[in-house]
């Protein structure tokens, strides 16, 4: 499973929501979707401007996690 971290990564750099869809150029509705995990995938351009505006690295967003 693949858990998103996208929330905790916002937080840390204090940039809300409508701000980051702004600035990667998405819907809020499609950068929502992302951040609750509902996602079935993203484009490479898109987690590259996320983690540009972020300045982060994708495995800060995307993590790993086993099944239990």
């Amino acid at each position: 499973m693949i858990k998103i971290n996208l929330d905790r990564v916002m937080l840390d750099r204090k940039i809300t929501s409508n701000e980051l869809a702004k600035q990667v150029g998405i819907a809020p509705a499609n950068l929502s979707i992302l951040k609750t995990g509902k996602a079935k995938g993203i484009r490479f351009n898109t987690l590259e401007k996320i983690c540009t505006i972020l300045d982060c690295q994708p495995g800060d967003i995307l993590e790993f996690v086993g099944e239990e």
